[in-house]
């Protein structure tokens, strides 16, 4: 058995790298906040180092709306227990609204963010790590019409 660790499914998730080698990534951009064409949410293709494809199959992307929705309550639910134990809530003010208006504003700050790691996290769950990916090509699923790649 040799001494090569398993890279962590945490961090490439959180880096937007390839599921199956954890070495490439799969965004064609490192910044979140390249807003420029859209640059943000462009996809590679494939990875970069193991070939993988990043579009399974026409419309695959469908479901990170899901994935982004928990990640945005999950979010939510953070910042108001962090106000209420930083600040409280109250009645006879209207602390609550400032909360709103912050909870809105992070979130509105987030969205490049959050979309990438759902697209990540999606992905992550249909494409597993594959510790001998340098040995065996990638699977192509027969799905995919390449006439219609892009065209959601």
């Amino acid at each position: 058995m040799s001494g090569e660790r398993k890279p962590s499914y945490l961090l490439s998730v959180l880096s937007n790298k390839c599921p199956r080698c954890r070495e490439g990534r799969i965004f064609k951009s490192g910044n979140a906040y390249d807003l420029k064409e859209s640059k943000y949410i462009k996809m590679n293709d494939k990875c970069p180092v193991c070939g993988q494809p990043t579009e399974i199959e026409v419309g695959f992307y469908y479901g990170t709306g899901y994935v982004s929705y928990a990640i945005t309550v999950a979010l939510t639910v953070a910042t108001f227990i962090a106000w209420w134990v930083l600040i409280g809530f109250s009645i006879q003010d209207n602390r609550i609204f400032y909360w709103l208006g912050l909870n809105s504003l992070v979130l509105l700050v987030l969205q490049p963010v959050i979309m990438r790691l759902s697209r990540s996290l999606w992905l992550s769950w249909f494409v597993k790590y594959d510790k001998d990916w340098a040995n065996k090509p990638a699977d192509h699923n027969e799905r995919v019409v390449p006439e219609q790649m892009g065209n959601w």
